[in-house]
């Protein structure tokens, strides 16, 4: 074989394991930041603003990785694509990061306070959106577009549990007007999570993007009704 060949495509690996690394580490900060808002513990919040850091050096070290990847092999069709939406996951993965960071100074001011009620919902959309993530990851590890198609489906339930999240709070926040600030900010990290659930949709499209060409975005009801999925 070719070794500029073998050498670009050690070059794209290695972008999708760098890509791969970031997503662990944004996976790690909402398991961190919401398992410490359950827990009441401190030291977990604390690890996130640590991984934040983590996460912003990674996307300026992977945005250098994909430039010079460009550069330097001048890719054409589908290695530019996948080049072109690696950064773009890149870019979305560190905004999940942040809603992450927002979820645990959320929880250091909920933790420090009564509990208003036993977090249900919200742990249960961690769990879906990290869920959400662990699919791509092998969506992106198989270059597998129909496992990212799946994730896009999965959105609304992130949805529905916000929106039972904020109607459960308001019911408390009307009753009891002294839960108003801790509900509120209950109310942001459902919002948060919700955020962390759409960015992960994005994911989910450029995969979609990246293997197979086609976009998708906005348009994945079309995409069932083609396939017989839905009426």
């Amino acid at each position: 074989m070719n070794q500029d060949v073998t050498s670009k495509e050690n070059a794209l690996e290695n972008l999708k394991k760098l890509i791969t690394e970031m997503a662990i580490s944004v996976r790690e900060m909402i398991a961190l930041a919401v398992g410490g808002l359950r827990e009441k513990d401190p030291a977990s919040l604390a690890r996130v603003q640590e991984l934040e850091k983590e996460v912003n050096a990674r996307e300026v070290l992977i945005d250098d990785a994909a430039v010079k990847f460009i550069a330097l092999f001048q890719p054409s069709a589908s290695d530019l694509r996948a080049a072109m939406m690696i950064m773009r996951m890149n870019s979305n993965l560190e905004r999940m990061g942040d809603h992450a960071y927002n979820i645990a100074r959320d929880a250091e001011f909920l933790i420090a306070r009564p509990q208003i009620k036993p977090l249900i919902d919200i742990p249960r959309m961690a769990d879906l959106v990290m869920s959400m993530m662990g699919d791509i990851m092998v969506a992106l590890r198989e270059g597998n577009p129909e496992i990212a198609r799946a994730v896009c489906r999965r959105d609304d339930e992130v949805d529905d549990l916000r929106d039972q999240v904020i109607r459960e709070l308001l019911v408390f926040m009307m009753s009891d007007p002294s839960t108003i600030e801790r509900a509120m900010k209950l109310i942001q990290v459902a919002q948060n999570l919700e955020r962390i659930g759409d960015l992960t949709t994005n994911l989910a499209e450029d995969i979609v993007y990246m293997t197979t060409g086609r976009i998708i975005k906005h348009h994945i009801e079309e995409e069932e009704r083609e396939e017989g999925k839905m009426p």
